[in-house]
């Protein structure tokens, strides 16, 4: 591979862009691939197979070739709001995740660097904290506190934005309730039934790990529906 594709790729991947590295394992000549620009003529007849692995998030060898299609997609934005207990475990399994978590919590004793290092925390409400962050359609929101005051206006904007998963914690009870004053707020019961709640699929558990298990669970199949 040569020095300038080895620089393309670094800043690629730094700046977070989407991409694929094509490989011909045998000659050892390789390109990068992106949606919508024109690829090296040298695996032009291979296009359609390396869009097919490219979408489906797929890396490996195209069938019958010696072509190698390895895959970078931008990390998916998970913004948890309430840093619980449960938030911490959910971090840990998504550590290895393609999944790039920030936490919304106003309650600065909750939300600390010595509970989350590493990791993007904003001790504000979600009104202004969403001000900080770009989200889109690509986005997650899951919503922990159990305060109306903190987690109604984080799934709002959650669901304004048409974030592509939104989960929010509670009993049933909880969730009738919060539905009722979605309603209130102007959302129609068709944008009300894309919230996952209560969230995490049933796994049977009670402890926070457990929790934390069943959402992460939940967060990955409806990532691979996209």
């Amino acid at each position: 591979m040569k020095k300038q594709l080895l620089d393309q790729i670094i800043k690629k991947k730094k700046n977070k862009d989407e991409f694929a590295i094509i490989i011909n394992i045998t000659n050892g000549k390789s390109c990068i691939y992106e949606t919508n620009k024109p690829i090296d003529k040298n695996f032009e007849k291979h296009l359609e197979q390396i869009k097919n692995y490219f979408e489906k998030k797929k890396n490996g060898i195209i069938e019958n070739t010696d072509i190698f299609v390895e895959t970078y997609i931008r990390p998916i934005k998970v913004i948890i709001v309430g840093a619980v207990h449960i938030s911490q475990y959910l971090v840990d399994y998504a550590k290895s995740l393609n999944f790039e978590i920030s936490i919304i919590d106003p309650r600065g004793y909750f939300a600390t660097e010595q509970r989350f290092p590493d990791l993007k925390i904003i001790n504000k409400w979600p009104e202004e904290a969403f001000k900080e962050i770009e989200t889109n359609e690509n986005s997650a929101l899951i919503a922990l506190t159990h305060d109306p005051k903190i987690d109604d206006p984080a799934l709002q904007h959650a669901l304004k934005n048409k974030f592509y998963y939104i989960g929010a914690l509670g009993s049933k009870k909880t969730h009738e309730n919060r539905c009722k004053r979605l309603k209130e707020a102007g959302f129609s019961e068709e944008e009300i039934n894309l919230i996952h709640g209560p969230i995490g699929i049933k796994l049977g558990g009670k402890s926070a790990p457990e929790i934390a298990l069943s959402i992460i669970a939940q967060l990955v199949a409806e990532t691979y529906k996209k």
